[in-house]
């Protein structure tokens, strides 16, 4: 369930900084995004509230159990700015902070620099080195994905340590297809079915990025 991915933890104010991550936690920049592990409840919803319209689930086929359907929900999550950071009290429940498990895969949420609004999250399985990501409705067609990707080839290759990092994505997604290109991912071979984890088979095509030299800076 949703409220699963939730474990308390002393409640963090202020925007984490890049170059200071801690176990368990990344911290990222790229030129518009800042994107770091979730530190509060309000962090998982957003990043769940920002794949939940139907548009992004015709890709992403998310577990029924971790979509928000309502939009009047998904709305007010995504109006919100990270917790003690623009001002407003943020709802008790909300605020609760969250920790990772070591067992997930990697989630981090990620906000516009220039505004610190909630604009998706990117997912890394890290031991299989496969990514994965997503903007919310009102930051898609902005170039943004590129440098989402970008990110996540990062995080990958710098502080998880991996040679190689993969994504799949059906063959007409072409936004997806062209973000991952501009971050500098190349056709690779794969499966040419992929099973969502809402069970729906689709086609499926594969790119990949590699490095000669990762790092384990976290």
């Amino acid at each position: 369930m949703v409220w699963s991915l939730i474990r308390r933890r002393r409640a963090v104010s202020g925007l984490p900084v890049p170059g200071r991550c801690a176990p368990g936690r990344h911290v990222l920049a790229t030129e518009r995004l800042l994107l770091f592990t979730p530190r509060t409840r309000l962090d998982v919803m957003a990043a769940l509230a920002a794949s939940a319209d139907a548009a992004a689930q015709r890709w992403l086929g998310t577990q029924a159990d971790e979509v928000l359907p309502d939009p009047g929900v998904r709305r007010a999550l995504l109006d919100w700015r990270p917790a003690g950071d623009d001002g407003r009290r943020v709802p008790r429940e909300l605020a609760e902070p969250y920790a990772p498990d070591p067992d997930d895969p990697l989630l981090l949420v990620c906000v516009c620099r220039s505004d610190l609004s909630y604009a998706g999250a990117l997912e890394l399985q890290h031991r299989t080195g496969e990514m994965g990501g997503w903007l919310a409705p009102d930051h898609r067609g902005r170039g943004l994905g590129a440098e989402l990707f970008r990110a996540g080839v990062e995080l990958a290759h710098t502080h998880v340590g991996l040679v190689t990092v993969r994504a799949g994505a059906e063959p007409g997604n072409t936004a997806s297809r062209r973000s991952l290109a501009g971050a500098g991912l190349v056709p690779d071979h794969g499966p040419a079915r992929h099973t969502l984890p809402d069970g729906r088979v689709v086609d499926a095509v594969w790119h990949r990025h590699d490095t000669r030299a990762p790092a384990h800076c976290c």
